[in-house]
């Protein structure tokens, strides 16, 4: 089970809805992590300079939290790893057919008001359930 840290949460949602506004205040792109990642792998979008700062700035921010501060989340998968690697693989098509992920619609373009955006999450929030259920309920798993 994990903690309840609800304002640990609330700061978490602040920095990436002011990462998501600066992103579009100075570049003006939507911070869809899928199309960041996209743009950074062969072949090489254009703009890949502000893409690969991005994504370095979410792998790095955590790494240098923990390095000034000695904090580590907590983390326990009781999920086999052959699973999570399924359900990766199973979200990357998603992603693909959907045209984005939760970052891109569900922060970005729900904020928007964006229709296809809105559906999209609405979608995936569906689907999610969908699996927890089946998953938990269906295949007695975890």
């Amino acid at each position: 089970m994990t903690e309840f840290t609800p304002l640990m949460s609330m700061a978490g949602g602040a920095l990436i809805g002011l990462a998501a506004v600066l992103l579009m205040a100075f570049h003006g792109r939507i911070a869809g992590i899928s199309g960041m990642l996209q743009g950074v792998l062969p072949p090489f979008a254009k703009d890949w300079g502000w893409r690969a700062a991005f994504l370095g700035g979410a792998i790095a921010a955590p790494l240098l939290i923990a390095a000034l501060t000695g904090w580590r989340p907590e983390f326990a998968a009781p999920t086999p790893n052959l699973w999570l690697v399924i359900g990766g693989l199973i979200v990357g098509v998603g992603v693909q057919f959907a045209s984005g992920c939760t970052s891109g619609h569900g922060v970005c373009g729900m904020s928007r008001l964006s229709l296809r955006s809105i559906l999209a999450t609405l979608t995936f929030m569906f689907t999610t359930g969908v699996t927890v259920y089946v998953v938990r309920h269906i295949l007695g798993g975890f």
